[in-house]
């Protein structure tokens, strides 16, 4: 931080690394004498399998293995995915179908992992696939995001995997009835896929009787215990490992089957065994993002404040549930439910399908900027329908600043906020006045201008525990032991930066350890937006610790009390001494002394509340009438983040959750047709954003 307690724009440090090739990525750490494994998938989306025949491509040429189900079941392990369920209106369960890493008697998407190749090189296990025999009867396909078709569960009929609600279902029904004015829309939020750059990858060995998987992920502990439970393991026996991740976006936060399926070949074989997802198999396989409809409804009284809001919503989950997809547009779309206005009446209720595509789970925001899509957009039809600015329709409903804390209709608890102050410099920032001049101008080139808002809050979401271990290093460097993930966000610029500013050590001298069970005893990974937040949260603890234990070895070293030796974010000051050690030089004379004890520090700690950023978007869009060609040539971001660590990064991830956001609104759309084959499989018929399309 400068003299002025502000943060600085700190440069990332791994950019070197990553971008001049020096990253280890998943294809980068694999095991050398690895064997490549390919897998053979469904070509349909919903049949019974009447036939495998695997003979021939066990005997090809470099074949070390081919595995189905059955030999996951045979090898001792419980080949399935789990999830995490809610509860329906009634109190039940929701449906829960198995969900089988390969394939078990029918195919329910395509792309649904039925058999595993095993080779010396991915050329000979794709060569292999082409000789498996698959037959099967086809099933009646399902791909509409609505209850009804031919069950692809028994478990669940009519393919509704849930029904569920929070609110005051009968207070909003009245209050929707004693209503002045009330407005009604449906709102379709597409599908996408997400497309990180690095593809989901991933390799297993064994030592002895202990197994090592290493994935592309956002965190290790949850596949640590999902892998010992498949095989009844002591999770002692697992070890998992996250390399660098390029890009995750929730899509990389659960487990996948072929995580299951890589473990097993390589117990079987006594070798490494690595898989790398192509492009169009990522298409196919990875989780979707998105993807429901919303019933909105708004009720107003006479003044046009709302009195009430109610949205009903169906979800899609593709053929399984994944491990949050339940939550997505249940729990965690209500956290953000009514926004930023005042409303307390409110109603969601969330139904959930299976059909026969790919599943759908957490995606950049993960049911927050659902819920405030469908809010903002309910919004901006309301003001239309009443003929008032839509501004100051906000403005009316905003939650005033004199009310915070302000406890939410569903149980969040905003800590502070100024809406209206926030919209205000965002018309600044826009350049509203100027609008009308532009607009003028674009009509006299033959194009129309427009413009829109969305005012958002976001709520973070994960686990509110972190902990942090601090290692003095020998040679004079230290470790911070973090339980987050880094997917390309900058964790290791941020991280040695925050610890650098608490304790003085030179950040270039502190080095970030993480995605490593071993290493690492507990961690929370990433995702809902914790990382930052509580992981330095816990390095405040960590360093508060250290303080404290180098203050009372200092004291003794000096023959003076504790309470005459403080430090001030730099170095120790003993009073009445010019003695003013550094960190490092104190560790250094611990060490001299024999103290190890004091060199490795760990603490856990839990944030007290959450954390509510919220802000300003506003685009202006410019359409050629005659072409019908939609650019986006102004977008303003006014956002209230808090207290800033990096400015930089900070400002990075907005740039980067901007260009997705246009994406899934102008260009990104997941297509089936009624059979359920993927039309949009490629770049070529994916619409991804790209440079040119962004202001």
């Amino acid at each position: 931080m400068d003299k002025f307690g502000k943060s600085q724009p700190v440069k990332r440090v791994e950019d070197v690394r990553l971008l001049t090739g020096a990253g280890r990525y998943i294809d980068d750490v694999a095991p050398k004498d690895a064997l490549h494994a390919y897998f053979f998938r469904s070509p349909v989306a919903h049949a019974a399998i009447t036939g495998l025949v695997l003979d021939a491509a066990r005997a090809a040429d470099g074949v070390h293995l081919v595995l189905t189900f059955e030999d996951l079941v045979n090898g001792g392990m419980d080949p399935h995915l789990g999830a995490t369920l809610i509860d329906n209106l009634d109190g039940s369960k929701a449906a829960a179908p198995k969900r089988p890493a390969l394939a078990n008697g029918r195919v329910r998407h395509v792309g649904e992992a039925v058999a595993c190749i095993i080779a010396d090189s991915l050329t000979e296990a794709k060569d292999a696939a082409e000789l498996i025999g698959f037959d099967y009867d086809d099933l009646d396909v399902h791909v509409e995001p609505r209850p009804g078709g031919t069950a692809i569960h028994p478990e669940a009929p009519d393919n509704l995997a849930f029904d569920w609600g929070q609110g005051d279902r009968e207070g909003t029904d009245a209050a929707f009835k004693a209503a002045a004015h009330h407005v009604t829309l449906e709102i379709a939020d597409n599908r996408i896929i997400v497309n990180s750059m690095e593809p989901r990858g991933a390799y297993a060995e064994w030592d002895g009787d202990r197994v090592h998987l290493a994935f592309g992920g956002q965190g290790v502990w949850d596949m640590k215990v999902l892998l010992a439970a498949a095989y009844g393991f002591d999770p002692a026996r697992v070890r998992i490992t996250n390399p660098d991740v390029g890009g995750g976006f929730g899509m990389k936060g659960m487990p996948y089957p072929e995580y299951y399926v890589l473990p097993e070949a390589a117990r079987q074989l006594g070798r490494p065994v690595r898989w790398m997802s192509e492009r169009m198999e990522a298409m196919l396989t990875d989780n979707s993002g998105r993807d429901l409809v919303s019933l909105c409804e708004m009720a107003f009284d006479e003044s046009l404040k709302m009195t009430a809001y109610r949205v009903n919503s169906i979800c899609n989950l593709g053929a399984y549930n994944s491990d949050y997809a339940q939550n997505i547009q249940t729990t965690l779309f209500a956290k953000v439910l009514m926004g930023t206005y005042d409303v307390q009446t409110v109603w969601l209720g969330c139904k959930g399908v299976f059909t026969n595509t790919t599943c759908v789970d957490a995606y950049r925001g993960a049911g927050r900027p659902e819920a405030i899509y469908v809010l903002e957009r309910m919004m901006d039809f309301a003001a239309r329908h009443f003929g008032v600015d839509p501004l100051e329709l906000r403005r009316r409903n905003f939650i005033p600043a004199d009310k915070f804390p302000y406890q939410t209709a569903t149980g969040e608890l905003y800590d502070v906020g100024d809406f209206n102050k926030v919209l205000s410099r965002g018309l600044i920032e826009a350049d509203a006045d100027g609008f009308a001049a532009r607009k003028a101008a674009s009509a006299e080139a033959g194009r129309l201008l427009g413009w829109g808002l969305c005012y958002y809050i976001e709520s973070i979401l994960g686990d509110p525990s972190e902990g942090a271990e601090v290692e003095f290093r020998e040679d004079g460097a230290v470790n911070i032991y973090v339980g987050t993930q880094s997917n390309g966000q900058g964790h290791e610029t941020v991280y040695a930066q925050f610890l650098s500013d608490q304790t003085g050590i030179p950040a270039d001298r502190i080095f970030v350890v993480q995605g490593d069970s071993d290493r690492i005893a507990q961690g929370g990974g990433t995702g809902g937006s914790r990382s930052v937040t509580v992981q330095n949260n816990a390095t405040l603890a960590t360093v508060a610790t250290i303080i404290r234990q180098f203050t009372d070895f200092l004291a003794a070293q000096l023959d003076m009390s504790a309470e005459d030796i403080s430090f001030d974010d730099a170095s120790f000051r003993a009073k009445g001494s010019n003695q003013h050690p550094t960190m490092l030089e104190v560790a250094k004379m611990a060490r001299a002394k024999g103290r190890e004890d004091l060199l490795r520090v760990r603490e856990r700690a839990e944030l007290p509340g959450r954390s509510y950023p919220n802000g300003a978007h506003i685009a202006e869009v410019e359409i050629d009438p005659e072409t019908g060609v939609t650019r986006v040539v102004k977008y303003s971001v006014t956002d209230d983040f808090g207290n800033l660590i990096n400015p930089m990064l900070a400002e990075g991830q907005v740039h980067g959750g901007v260009a997705q956001g246009l994406g899934q609104a102008l260009t990104e759309r997941v297509v089936h047709d009624e059979d359920g084959q993927l039309l949009t499989a490629s770049f070529m018929d994916y619409g991804m954003p790209r440079a040119d399309d962004m202001p």
